[in-house]
């Protein structure tokens, strides 16, 4: 079974491409976002329309059975498939004006790029005269392919974080069922953790560095509800109470264990994506990832006895089910010579329940609309459906785009990651967090 590369499952961490992408970008023209569409769709579709997309390999064989189906319901179309194109590539290629016509990217973190310089068109005039029904793309995957009200993406699947546990290590330390509260979570990840004789770690609990692994602002954010940016756009990070008790209660965590011990035992695990990842190994008793590790466990490490739950979360503040949701989105590119062939595609990618059960089953990832969710043909298993259900919850939430491809998120990493090294005055390096967010978010533009 070939498994992903990094780069097509860690969607969330492509703000840094997303944000050099975006001064790319900048220099077009809103262009064709504007131009106005035939008031009626074609009755009948022909032609050959093109899709550029990240997947490689094994992945790229999912997208092209969800694309056959697309091309059995119109046997008029013809498909022209790019595959293994990055972010990068497909953000240089619309610029230089290449006949692209639907684009697929691994990242939420460029939708505010897309849409404010109109690199993607803005898909709303669309919407509206098909009178396609939005109401089952769940709250937050809505908010997160939109910006600033206008909509320029669809989604086409998302990844989701959830807590993964080591069911052995557990029932060993006498901890019946995985941790709810992070005071839990604390206690339970203490209780897990040895020692060597020199007082090296052996095995931890749970790896409280936010630079570890999955370990981010974004898959933490649902332990307290965290918001990121007032109505305005400027940062509301360091004037919240719910950040600062986080930050407080990781670095607490962290010191606790020891910032040197912990970072002299991180920097001996293996790679996250690679077969020796801690938690496949047992170095690591429970750890937040992604539903895609499922994938990679049952392929790299299918003996490994595991459960899932939903992120712990500070009680009064964190909704326990919820979680972060982001993923890859989809766009008509502003120089698209076939534009209705592009919107039967990516209409048919992003709304239609089998085209994104199909994916799903394949790819691992989570459906981005409640019927594929709900779809009695998702296969689902028991640490599977943890995920789908967390992505299913009310209370999910995203974060929100801007002009330079969410740099704000790298921005709050960079300086948690200092913080919990470092230490200092929390409130004035938190006010400092806002003006720096703030600043950039000025020079980025609408």
């Amino acid at each position: 079974m070939s498994l992903p590369s990094p780069k097509s499952r860690r969607i969330v961490a492509a703000a840094a491409v997303a944000v050099s992408g975006a001064l790319v970008i900048a220099g077009c023209s809103s262009g064709s976002s504007a131009e106005s569409i035939d008031k009626t769709a074609p009755k009948k579709l022909t032609g050959t329309v093109s899709l550029w997309h990240f997947f490689t390999g094994r992945e790229a064989g999912v997208v092209q059975s969800a694309v056959a189906g697309f091309e059995k319901a119109n046997p008029g179309v013809t498909v022209d498939i790019h595959a293994g194109q990055d972010d990068e590539k497909l953000q240089k290629a619309i610029s230089s004006g290449q006949n692209i016509d639907v684009g697929l990217s691994y990242s939420t973190a460029i939708v505010g790029s897309f849409c404010s310089s109109g690199a993607f068109r803005d898909l709303t005039p669309y919407i509206d005269r098909d009178e396609v029904d939005l109401s089952d793309i769940p709250k937050a995957v809505r908010s997160y392919t939109e910006y600033k009200g206008k909509r320029c993406t669809l989604p086409a699947l998302a990844d989701v974080s959830a807590l993964m546990y080591n069911k052995p290590l557990l029932e060993k330390a006498g901890i019946a069922a995985p941790p709810k509260t992070l005071d839990e979570l604390k206690t339970d990840a203490l209780k897990l953790t040895t020692y060597n004789a020199d007082g090296s770690i052996k095995q931890l609990g749970f790896n409280p560095l936010i630079d570890f692994y999955e370990n981010s602002p974004e898959h933490w954010a649902p332990m307290i509800d965290g918001s990121w940016l007032d109505s305005t756009g400027n940062s509301e990070i360091g004037t919240s109470s719910a950040w600062k008790k986080l930050i407080t209660w990781q670095k607490g965590f962290v010191d606790e264990i020891g910032y040197d011990k912990l970072k002299a035992f991180t920097s001996g695990l293996g790679q996250e994506f690679a077969a020796d990842n801690a938690f496949q190994t047992g170095q690591v008793a429970m750890q937040i990832d992604g539903e895609y590790r499922t994938a990679f466990i049952k392929d790299q490490k299918p003996d490994l006895d595991y459960g899932t739950a939903p992120t712990p979360v500070m009680p009064g503040l964190g909704n326990y089910g919820s979680t972060y949701i982001a993923g890859n989105v989809a766009g008509i590119a502003k120089g698209s010579k076939h534009p209705e062939l592009a919107w039967a595609l990516l209409k048919y990618l992003s709304t239609d329940t089998d085209a994104q059960v199909t994916m799903a089953n394949g790819l691992k990832n989570i459906p981005t609309i409640t019927s594929a969710l709900e779809s009695p043909k998702l296969e689902v298993d028991e640490n599977y459906k943890t995920f789908v259900d967390v992505a299913g919850n009310k209370d999910t939430m995203t974060s929100p785009g801007t002009a330079d491809g969410a740099a704000y998120i790298g921005t709050f990493t960079k300086f948690w990651q200092a913080y919990q090294e470092n230490g200092g005055n929390l409130d004035q390096k938190l006010k400092q967090l806002d003006e720096d967010i703030d600043n950039a978010n000025q020079l980025a533009g609408p």
